[in-house]
Order: structure tokens, then sequence, then C-alpha cells
């Protein structure tokens, strides 16, 4: 048996070798449907890299309380009763007493709130600007950030505010490249603060980090929070220089001049420890906050991973419907075998008829056409799969859409561009083993 089939093959590679550019023709329908699909793969599977990246980015199973600044006051109409009219009702701003009870709430594992201050970095002669991130302890377990050398804060660190900060491997790059950052000295803004700790990298794209709005966290330095507030800046006091300068802007009050940001932090993390519970969770920590707040909107809650699912959800969509019109190819590429095969057939009748003469059998004729298929749509599989790796890489360079070629889609073309032959081949191989071996021969 494998003689046989080894005998029809060569008769095929025979046969096509004495019609090499109709069989070229064949082929490009699946060469084309093959590199469409192996681009199209590529880049849904550097979509869903992307979406990864940016759940990794925030935290698929956080909670992100951020404060608004800007309070736009609705337009109400004039009462003739002036004593019916509402006073302006006060709010303190996000603060670290909104931690209250959160912590207590069902499915939150923890809360980690966040203190960022535009400051610049100084040291030997070298200087930029970073965010200074003033953090608790829980702040890294949420950011997933693994220490590459030195500790974190130690309690005594933290109990007594000290001027110790954690930095990030781009600021050890900049202000550290050549040396020891554990137990020297930075300063960020008007003090000195003694690194304990560089953090590993966080690896994430400019394009991700573009697309989400967040900063590069490679390049900023982390202290206690405490040490912010007491050191640096606590946005909660009330001062004799904060009167004054309120004073001063309302009396050079300007609508185009950016409103004061009175909110003591500026990012309040909560930790759940299962996903399916986020909107509840999000919904109580709303209701809380807005009782101290007299309930002032002053605060928005966005939850990462219902954003991402949502985001995930119509890419998929998408790259379903991308990977629909390539499969057409696939299908036109094989349609175009078979109307090729069957008109080889009717030119190769004499052929048939000499071969079923001299005693091959029908299984021999279809043996011969079925191999002629397969080589052709295995052939154009092969250039497809070198012709979708170079696409895909020019899609990338050209713009700058992330693809991944992974090796399971050129192990799956293989068997796909086989299948091909196979079912576009079959009907034209049984009509040629039907043919009469009298009437084949008797034909001009």
């Amino acid at each position: 048996m494998l003689n046989k089939l080894i005998y029809n093959f060569l008769i095929a590679l025979d046969a096509i070798s004495q019609n090499w550019l109709r069989a070229v023709l064949t082929s490009l329908g699946i060469v084309f449907g093959v590199a469409s699909v192996i681009a199209m793969l590529a880049i849904g599977r550097g979509t869903q890299e992307k979406i990864l990246q940016q759940m990794n980015a925030l935290g698929a199973n956080n909670i992100i309380i951020k404060p608004i600044i800007e309070q736009k006051e609705e337009e109400v109409e004039e009462s003739q009763d002036e004593s019916k009219r509402q006073p302006n009702r006060y709010t303190p701003g996000l603060t670290m007493h909104d931690l209250k009870g959160l912590a207590d709430l069902p499915y939150v594992e923890s809360v980690s709130p966040e203190i960022e201050l535009e400051t610049m970095a100084v040291r030997e002669g070298r200087k930029r600007s970073i965010k200074l991130v003033g953090v608790t302890p829980t702040y890294f377990e949420h950011s997933e950030m693994d220490l590459l050398e030195g500790n974190h804060f130690t309690d005594e660190q933290l109990l007594y505010s000290q001027a110790v900060c954690i930095i990030g491997y781009g600021v050890k790059a900049k202000f550290f490249a050549t040396d020891e950052a554990i137990g020297k000295e930075i300063k960020c803004g008007k003090h000195w603060l003694t690194v304990v700790g560089v953090m590993k990298p966080r690896n994430i794209t400019q394009e991700v980090r573009d697309e989400l709005g967040i900063r590069n966290y490679d390049m900023d330095i982390y202290t206690p929070i405490q040490t912010v507030l007491l050191r640096y800046k606590n946005r909660s006091l009330v001062t004799q220089t904060g009167l004054l300068r309120a004073a001063q802007q309302e009396e050079e009050s300007d609508d185009t001049a950016p409103p004061a940001n009175y909110h003591q932090i500026d990012n309040l993390v909560l930790k759940v420890s299962n996903t399916a519970y986020s909107r509840k969770v999000a919904e109580i920590a709303n209701r809380m906050i807005s009782r101290r707040h007299n309930q002032v909107v002053d605060f928005q809650i966005i939850i990462p991973e219902t954003l991402l699912q949502k985001k995930q959800e119509s890419t998929d969509l998408f790259n379903w419907v991308l990977r629909a019109i390539a499969s057409i190819s696939l299908l036109v590429g094989g349609i175009g075998i078979m109307n090729i095969m069957l008109a080889s057939v009717l030119e190769r009748i004499k052929e048939i008829g000499l071969r079923l003469s001299l005693g091959a059998t029908k299984n021999d004729i279809v043996l011969q056409f079925m191999c002629e298929a397969i080589v052709i749509s295995v052939t154009g599989g092969v250039i497809g799969v070198l012709l979708g790796v170079g696409l895909s890489f020019a899609i990338e360079y050209l713009t700058n859409i992330q693809t991944i070629i992974s090796p399971v889609f050129l192990a799956i073309s293989f068997p796909v561009a086989v299948a091909i032959g196979l079912i576009f081949g079959i009907y034209p191989a049984r009509q040629a083993a039907r043919q009469d071996p009298v009437v084949s021969l008797r034909s001009n």
C-alpha cells in the first residue's frame, strides 16, 4: 500500500511539474488565505496580550477611587424666597478618614491610599522631574510590584515618618547607574530621602501607558504616606498661608484658572478577593464615602476589570470578524483547486484511459489526483505561512499594532492546508476515476 501511495505521489509530482504555472496560480488562493489567517490571528493575540498588560497595570482585582477636583454646579432657577435656597454643601474631599470601614467590607482584602506630588529629584548634578508617591505597604501588594534589591518600609520607618524611599528601576538607572543605591540619599523637593529599596522594572509599554493614561511607574519614588503628610504637603490642613492664598485667588478670580486641589489623597485603591463582587463592593463604598462627603459627588469610582472586559468583548468580536473574512480566502482557494482539478481531468482523459487500460485501478487514479490537490494546497500553505509571518511583522512596524505569532498558528496551518486539499480534491479525483477507459482512449 505504501509503495502504491509513493508511486502515485511521484506521478502527481510529474504532472504538476509539466503544468507548473497552472499549479502556482491555483495555489495563490491558499497562499493568501493562509497568510491572512495567520496575520489576523497574530493581531488578535497581540490585542489580547495588550489587554492583559492593561489589566496587570491597573490590577484586575482593584477598585480605584479618584477625586474630582473641579465641581460643576447645576443651574437652578432663582427663587424669589431667599430662605428656600440651599447653601453649598461642605465636603472635606478624599481624605485618610475615608479609609475607615472600607477595609471591613466583605471581599475587600486591603485598602491602599496614595498621594502624588510633582517634584524634582537631584543627586550629584543630575536632576529630573519625578512623581513622589506617598504609599502604605499595601500599595506594593495591589500593584504586584516586587523588589529588585533592598527591603520594604519597616514598622519603625512608618511609625516615625522617617525620610526613606523606595525608588523605581528607571530612577536607579538615571541617578545610580554606576553606584549602589541602597543606603544612599537622593533629594526630592526640599528633603533628602534615604534609599531602602529598588523596584523591579514594570515593563509596561509606552502605548499601554498612553492608552490608560497612567504614568511611568519606573520613574516614581515611593515614600511612606505619613512622611508626605508630615514633611511635604497635607492639603487637608487649614493654614494661614492657605487662607491668604485662597483669598488672593478669590480677589483675582479667573474662569480659566485651574481650581485648587483640596483632596488630601489622590488615589484610593480597594483590592477585592473576587472580581464577581466588584460592582457590589463599589456600590457600598460609594454610599459610605458619599455620606462622609455630605452627598457631594467629588469622587469617581473606576472598576478596571469591568472596563477591560467590555473592551475585550468588543475586540474579540472584531477579531472573529477578521478571521471569518480571512477564512473566506481559504474557501475561495479550495474552490479554485477544485475547479482547476476538474479542468485538468477533462484535459487528461486520454492519460487516464491509458493508465486504466494498463492495469491501474480506480483507486490509483483517485490517489493520483488527490496527491496533486494535496501537494498544491500544502505548497500554498508553506508559502502562505512565510507570507503571513512577514505580513505580521510589516503590520506591527508600519501601524504600531502589536502582533504576536504563536507556534500553534504555524502548526495549525499545515493540517488546514492538507484538509483543504483533501476536501476539494475528492470530487475531481472521483470524476477522473469514473472515466471509461475505452471512451477515454478514443477522445482527442
